[in-house]
């Protein structure tokens, strides 16, 4: 197979979280243990960080590796989903994989592989952990998919354990409550692992000091009052949220004897996106009309939007707007402004929300807009609208703004 065979045959046989939504979400670990037998554990023995949180996770992973990298370690980073192209998703040094490894790796695997079953993200993180292996790298930063204790990335045993936050995102699956859903994401805390948690308190702060106490894990919560002494390239308040937990990682690697400067994680802090290759946040695709997409997703991502909104000087504001199904589109809609003009699409993924019933949906809330065939068709329209001090806004989900960057 070449390259675009082997993605064929990827998304048409594998299900596909992605595409499909909880039908592809398989509740246990058996299937990834069974590939990691197959491939002779390549989990064991990994060097890596390891991230889960409702939102801000890629981000700080992101961080992460930029700061690992400027400090001369060969550092892999795997994250989810990708924008454009499957081989974002597994880099080593911002490098994305070669796509013969990619159609290399199936190829060997496959006849292996098929018995067990295995969904589009297991074959992922397979693929991430025996390529690092491969390529001796001497850390792995490991962002979860879906939650944490069955996430199939929970395989491996990390040097520090991250948990950026919790919010409401995927409840069908992780539990009806704030609460149940912090318990899957303390599913990352090891036995004796240092852990870091981003922003937790009440109730979720006490899920993960109980956990965290029961298997004998050190536990530090991020001060975010603490001012930051380093700038970012990355705008907005929750990115340096992001980056105090990033940092507060990356002195628990300093304590376990990793040689990281202070002019190290300036360097990484101020080029996430070029040493990287990290996008999507709020990221500027146009200056004429002004255009940012942003992969905001659920109601505390559109929270983090409408707060960017406020600090990003503009007149008119048109929003191209489309979601996924399986999502708690209310909730995503009455955080957005009423005074936008929207256009509303879907993107070309099965669970993709029908643009007109978006639309429905937003009406009742008091969001106005028309819609359209197309994530490019209502980009076009928006970005022809638009004049002057006008900003074009495309967000909702990370596959509508795929589509267009």
């Amino acid at each position: 197979m070449d390259y675009p065979e082997t993605l064929a045959y990827l998304y048409e046989r594998l299900p596909m979280f992605s595409r499909i939504g909880k039908a592809a979400y398989k509740a246990d670990l058996s299937n990834t243990h069974a590939l990691m037998d197959v491939l002779g554990h390549p989990e064991r023995g990994l060097t890596c960080i390891h991230l889960a949180g409702t939102n801000g996770k890629g981000s700080t992973a992101n961080m992460l590796a930029s700061v690992l990298q400027e400090a001369g370690y060969r550092t892999g980073l795997h994250t989810s989903p990708h924008l454009k192209d499957l081989c974002e998703r597994f880099r080593i040094n911002g490098k994305m994989v070669p796509k013969e490894t990619v159609t290399r790796f199936v190829e060997v695997h496959r006849a292996a592989f098929e018995p067990i079953a295995a969904s589009f993200f297991e074959w992922g993180v397979a693929l991430a952990l025996n390529w690092f292996r491969a390529e001796h790298t001497d850390i792995a930063v490991i962002e979860t998919g879906l939650g944490g204790r069955l996430d199939s990335t929970n395989v491996v045993t990390p040097l520090v354990s991250v948990i950026t936050n919790i919010g409401w995102d995927h409840a069908d699956l992780l539990g009806g409550s704030l609460e149940k859903i912090a318990e899957e994401k303390a599913g990352i805390i090891k036995p004796g692992v240092p852990v870091i948690v981003g922003e937790a308190e009440g109730v979720i702060a006490e899920v993960f000091r109980r956990k965290a106490k029961d298997v004998g894990a050190p536990i530090t919560f991020t001060d975010q009052t603490a001012t930051l002494p380093f700038a970012l390239d990355l705008p907005g308040a929750h990115q340096q949220r992001n980056a105090r937990t990033a940092l507060a990682a990356i002195q628990e690697l300093r304590s376990q004897g990793w040689t990281i400067t202070d002019d190290q994680i300036t360097a990484g802090l101020a080029n996430v996106q070029r040493n990287t290759g990290f996008a999507g946040r709020w990221h500027t695709i146009s200056n004429k009309p002004l255009t940012i997409v942003d992969i905001g997703h659920n109601a505390d991502g559109l929270r983090i939007v409408n707060d960017m909104l406020k600090s990003t000087p503009h007149e008119k504001l048109h929003v191209v707007l489309g979601t996924v199904n399986d999502k708690d589109i209310d909730a995503m809609l009455r955080l957005l402004p009423k005074h936008a003009l929207y256009y509303f699409c879907k993107a070309d993924i099965p669970r993709g929300l029908d643009a007109g019933e978006l639309q429905q949906r937003a009406r009742t809330i008091g969001l106005q807009g028309q819609v359209y065939p197309s994530v490019k068709a209502a980009l076009a329209t928006a970005q022809k609208a638009a004049v002057g001090n006008d900003l074009v806004l495309v967000t909702g989900s990370a596959f509508v703004v795929a589509e267009v960057v």
